[in-house]
């Protein structure tokens, strides 16, 4: 079997699916790239038996059906170091040696027999469903995942949540200590469900699909896995077999006190009272008084303290809250309008944190829960 295909393309194709490559594996065929060609398509697929995915181009083929695995990092240098040209690649049906072809040179390559590389699932596409244009995908992801927990131990919190409904879809993460739901109004599906897709396949979608693409994503999804489908990438990933917390219990339904103030500011602030804050809890003081509020920061180890005061409007009772400067800049970055706005209720509970302005067919909310103050 031998095919034509742009070294370009290739290497694009290649990159597009490495990231379910893993570095280390019990079963070292996994650790390869899976080529198979059908009617002149080469389908590269990839696995680390908990993410797979699947790319497919165009080439110019004689012979198919042979699957061969091809050593990830090898194709990958030798196909990158080579100007923008066509490569003939050549299968030996035999032995699984592959031979690139270039203009200049030739290159050989051991690879495996590829019908001992784990089967990769198909989505049934007469299951349950949803799809949306790939922007929308990339902007749930974008807006939700930061505050998903890092510690791969607390199951459901690694993940986000996409909870599907004839009245919408809600995405949500949360690492117990911030929370961010992202409502789209315009996603329905007939059956309610809810499913748990972790964090680590989420950031290999975010960094396979372009955000600017038009084009739709088909998420399928049954009890175990998630498939993300579009004209040219699959994605399969399994799902988080842990239920999702009750988060709406965490969020304040009345909240009187609500600050008003400028992104850039406020972030600017924050930034500075930062580099004051103790380095394990990075607690900044909230002052909040009628059109002003003053933000400070001290670390008693050392003795460093400051503070500044910035003009706002601030409807509501005088009160102290305490936050972590770290969390809530994270927070305050992921808004996209030039001002903001803070609800809160009392110094013990959660502060909630949306845009001045929410853009049509949105709804974002995020919290971030207090930090108890010291006497300074």
């Amino acid at each position: 079997m031998n095919f034509i295909v742009n070294s370009t393309a290739l290497t694009r194709a290649l990159s597009r699916v490495s990231g379910a490559i893993p570095s280390k594996s019990m079963l070292p065929i996994i650790e390869n790239f899976l080529f198979e060609v059908q009617d002149n398509l080469l389908l590269i697929s990839t696995t680390n038996l908990e993410n797979s995915m699947q790319t497919k181009m165009t080439v110019e083929s004689r012979g198919e059906g042979v699957k061969v695995a091809v050593p990830a990092k090898i194709i990958q240098d030798v196909v990158k170091a080579l100007p923008d040209q066509p490569l003939t690649l050549t299968v030996d049906d035999a032995t699984f040696s592959i031979e690139i072809s270039s203009e200049n040179g030739k290159y050989k390559i051991s690879g495996e027999n590829g019908e001992n590389f784990p089967a990769i699932p198909s989505p049934n596409q007469d299951g349950d469903s949803i799809s949306m244009p790939i922007p929308v995908l990339s902007k749930a992801i974008n807006k939700v995942l930061f505050a998903a927990s890092s510690d791969e131990d607390r199951g459901a919190l690694n993940g986000m949540l996409f909870s599907l409904g004839e009245h919408g879809a809600t995405f949500v993460a949360t690492d117990a200590h911030r929370l961010v739901r992202y409502i789209r109004p315009d996603l329905t599906v007939g059956t309610p469900t809810n499913f748990v897709v972790p964090q680590k396949a989420l950031n290999l979608i975010k960094s396979s699909l372009d955000a600017s693409d038009n084009k739709e994503v088909t998420i399928y999804y049954t009890e175990n896995n998630a498939f993300f489908v579009t004209e040219s990438l699959t994605m399969v990933c399994r799902l988080i077999d842990a239920k999702y917390p009750n988060y709406e219990n965490v969020i304040p339904k009345e909240n009187p006190n609500v600050l008003h103030i400028g992104k850039t500011e406020l972030l600017g602030t924050l930034r500075r009272m930062n580099i004051f804050a103790d380095k394990i809890s990075h607690r900044v003081r909230f002052s909040l008084k009628t059109n002003e509020v003053e933000i400070s920061a001290e670390d008693l180890d050392f003795a460093n303290e400051a503070k500044e005061v910035l003009r706002c409007h601030y409807d509501g009772n005088e009160m102290e809250i305490g936050f972590s400067a770290a969390f809530l800049m994270e927070i305050i970055s992921n808004v996209e309008t030039q001002n903001l706005i803070m609800e809160m209720s009392a110094p013990n509970r959660a502060g909630i944190v949306l845009p001045d302005v929410q853009e049509e067919g949105e709804n974002m909310l995020m919290l971030i829960m207090p930090i108890m103050l010291n006497n300074y």
